[in-house]
């Protein structure tokens, strides 16, 4: 690899890494690949205050006008689905009948009525509840109401449910995050499942049950809430790639692991650094819910959140996670296998990363041999934000990428046909390869 201009020799060695166990996946037949979609928590969270903040406050004023931009600004197109409240739509009591009933100020016409007005565009309603006695923010919780909510949700004809884990006993999770998606499927409404169930649990010392969460839930939170900076992007970055032998084998079509919301347009992040947020959730076969004001975005954050070939890896069919593959000096390389896959070999998207904060840009330069892809037809290469195709590379070809501080470039890999295999060649490696780079005089 080459970094910052100096030619350093790559040694790597391959390993293949095979999953330890198999496990069935929620069979409601959704989420086959991440949803996508605008949910309200990190850019607006628990805003209350119509009187005095009637545009920003959590009210159906604010997810009607939200649902509207998605269509008409483009985003609905390119495959974002999913209009989701969060925290703060409910009064503080149940009704009389142990009902959850909306804030009767905020959203004046009920949530029937706001799914509806979802659903004539074209898109489809989410909503949030807690696994607990309240919410985090003091509403009223599902536990004691676990098959009332399920039933209320469908009547609401809610699309996905999001169920956080405040005010409940992590220990009780392992019974009561299952016990809730029965009654969701019961309901016979097909509803998204997103479950906070592992983070609870590891806050707690706990060690996650993974087949039972992945039997169970579409989606599942790992690791902290993400805030609106760039130090909350690395620790997510950062947690996904230091455990990521015990987080990649759960992900897969209906079933994803999820390090949390896209915050990209918001404050937080500069451009380059929201182009690296948009490349790794992808490799991360990760949900993209934006959470930002879509009134006021910038176009060039727009165009992030909007690029067609970079959505095209996070929703790609086979539904693999990637894997970070490479860390030294401040710079990381993260592949996912994609499609189209070739007799033995599988096409890749790769991820150059600058964790470096010295304001220069880095040279990386690595072979496609050195980073895992061997197959002797080549690959056609493609810089996913730039938009240049470099053509057909061969295995020993050596590509070179200009990395900005904090920002990303991203290729896309896809497999070329080669020369026909020989008998001993016909067995199929497995798509995930440690990679342990050694680069001289380091």
């Amino acid at each position: 690899m080459d970094c910052r201009g100096v030619n350093r020799v790559l040694c790597v060695v391959v390993t293949v890494f095979v999953c330890s166990s198999v496990v069935e996946a929620l069979e409601n037949g959704l989420a086959r690949t991440p949803p996508m979609g605008w949910l309200s928590w990190e850019r607006f969270r628990c805003n209350t205050d119509c009187k005095n903040d009637p545009d920003n406050c959590i009210s159906d004023r604010l997810f009607r006008t939200m649902t509207d931009l998605v269509v008409s600004e483009g985003y609905a197109a390119v495959g974002y689905e999913y209009i989701n409240i969060d925290d703060c739509w409910l009064e503080k009591e149940r009704s009389y009948s142990g009902q959850l009933v909306p804030d009767k100020l905020r959203f004046p016409y009920g949530l029937h009525d706001l799914s509806d007005y979802v659903h004539a565009k074209g898109l489809k309603f989410g909503i949030y509840e807690d696994y607990g006695n309240y919410t985090c923010a003091g509403y009223p919780g599902i536990l004691g109401y676990l098959k009332t909510d399920a039933e209320t949700f469908a009547t609401w004809n809610v699309d996905y449910v999001k169920l956080d884990g405040c005010y409940s006993h992590p220990r009780e999770m392992d019974r009561g995050y299952p016990e809730f998606g029965f009654h969701l499927n019961q309901t016979g409404r097909p509803m998204v499942y997103s479950c906070s169930w592992p983070v609870y649990q590891i806050y707690s010392g706990m060690s996650p049950n993974y087949s039972s969460i992945v039997e169970h839930c579409n989606l599942w939170r790992n690791f902290d809430d993400i805030q609106d900076s760039w130090a909350s992007l690395e620790s997510i970055i950062d947690y996904y790639g230091n455990n990521q032998d015990i987080i990649v084998p759960n992900a897969g079509p209906g079933h994803w692991n999820d390090p949390d919301m896209l915050i990209i347009g918001n404050f937080g992040l500069s451009y380059e650094q929201s182009k690296t947020q948009m490349a790794l959730w992808a490799i991360l076969a990760a949900p993209l819910l934006m959470s930002v004001d879509l009134r006021s975005i910038r176009p060039e954050y727009k165009a992030i959140l909007q690029n067609k070939k970079i959505i095209a890896v996070d929703q790609d069919p086979l539904g693999y996670q990637g894997r970070r593959i490479y860390k030294h000096n401040g710079i990381e390389i993260w592949a996912r296998p994609i499609t189209p896959v070739y007799q033995n070999f599988f096409s890749y998207a790769v991820a150059f990363v600058n964790r470096r904060t010295d304001g220069t840009p880095s040279d990386v330069a690595v072979t496609l041999k050195e980073l895992g892809l061997f197959n002797p037809g080549g690959y056609n290469v493609e810089d996913l934000y730039e938009d240049v195709n470099y053509g057909v590379l061969t295995p020993l070809t050596k590509i070179k990428v200009k990395v900005n501080p904090s920002g990303v470039v991203i290729l896309r890999a896809d497999v070329q046909p080669g020369r026909p295999f020989a008998a001993d060649q016909q067995t199929r490696y497995d798509p995930y390869q440690v990679f342990q780079y050694r680069p001289a005089g380091i």
